[in-house]
């Protein structure tokens, strides 16, 4: 399983030519095996993004955040989580979407496809990018 950033959840349904090969490949093979994830603060940032008219949709915010989910799994924010998202260096982005999203990647053990290179840069968090 690998957890997807935001980001990559929506580059994957509008434009995938943004996304690079190695996160192409890691998303083609997590797919055939144990699956693609993203954590559930990623459903509210998606939410706020269509909402903003920042990702364009064609129905209903609902109906277009249940096609951009499909079959990935959604992880819950759990305490374990929002206790690692005080435990990442200073230089690491303050956002806290960001910071659940890395956090469920380390509480999960999995690693998060990303193009934050801030989240990159960190040692805490396995990337794929």
């Amino acid at each position: 399983m690998i957890l997807l950033d935001t980001h990559v959840l929506v580059w994957s349904q509008l434009d995938r030519r943004r996304l690079t090969k190695a996160a192409l490949s890691a998303m083609r093979r997590a797919e055939r095996t144990d699956g693609l994830a993203i954590s559930a603060i990623s459903l509210v940032e998606l939410a706020s993004l269509l909402y903003r008219g920042r990702v364009s949709h064609s129905g209903s915010i609902e109906t277009t955040i249940r096609e951009y989910i499909g079959d990935v799994i959604i992880k819950p924010v759990t305490l374990d989580i929002a206790v690692l998202t005080a435990h990442f260096p200073p230089d690491f982005p303050s956002d806290p979407m960001d910071r659940i999203i890395a956090a469920t990647a380390r509480a999960e053990g999995v690693p998060l496809v990303t193009a934050d290179e801030r989240i990159r840069k960190c040692p805490l968090v396995k990337t794929i990018w």
